[in-house]
C-alpha cells in the first residue's frame, strides 16, 4: 500500500482527533480514573500541533491514523531525556490496521529525531495491552526500558522503550 506521511493539516485536526479517540476508545484503553480527560487530549489536535509536530498516513486521500512528534523541549515530552526525542499518540483507524500505516508513522518518528542535532534516542510510552504496536517497536528495534516505566495516574501503568538512532 502507497501511505504518505505528512505534518496534519489544520483542516484534518477533527477527523483525526476523533480516528484517536475512537482507536483508543475501541482497544479499551481509557479507563475511568482519568478516561473523560484524557479523551478531550486526544481529540485535541490543534492544541498538540501548537507544542509539537502531529503527523498524518494518508493512502488515497483517506486518512489512516496519526501520531505527535515532541522534539527535544517541547511540553509534549513526558519522558524524554537529554538527547532524546518522543513520540505520543499513535492511532490508526480501526478499518485500517494492518496495512503498514502504524509502522509508517513510527518510523516517520524515527526519521524526525534523526534530523535533529543531538538527539540520539526515539522514547515512548505505551499500555501493556497494546501488543500491536508492540509488535512494531520490536520489528524497528526498539527496546523496553523498564526502569523508566510510570503512572501518569495510579491506575494507568505505562511500558516505555527506547531506539538508538
Amino acid at each position: 500500500m502507497d501511505i504518505t506521511i505528512r505534518a496534519a493539516l489544520p483542516a484534518e485536526y477533527e477527523e483525526l482527533g476523533g480516528i484517536t479517540a475512537r482507536a483508543y476508545l475501541d482497544d479499551g484503553l481509557l479507563g475511568p480514573e482519568s478516561g473523560a480527560f484524557y479523551l478531550a487530549v486526544l481529540r485535541d489536535v490543534a492544541a498538540r500541533a501548537a507544542e509539537a509536530e502531529v503527523l498524518v498516513a494518508v493512502h488515497d486521500g483517506l486518512l489512516l491514523g496519526g501520531v505527535t512528534f515532541a522534539a527535544p523541549g517541547s511540553p509534549l515530552a513526558e519522558i524524554a531525556g537529554p538527547h532524546e526525542a518522543e513520540f505520543r499518540m499513535l492511532a490508526v483507524a480501526p478499518e485500517a490496521r494492518g496495512r503498514g500505516a502504524g509502522e509508517a508513522l513510527v518510523r516517520a518518528c524515527m526519521d524526525r529525531a534523526r534530523d535533529l542535532e543531538g538527539v540520539t534516542h526515539l522514547v515512548l510510552s505505551t499500555k501493556s495491552t497494546m501488543l500491536g504496536a508492540h509488535r512494531i517497536y520490536g520489528r524497528l528495534g526498539f527496546t523496553r526500558t523498564p526502569e523508566r516505566d510510570w503512572a501518569p495516574v495510579p491506575s494507568v501503568p505505562l511500558l516505555t522503550y527506547r531506539v538508538e538512532l
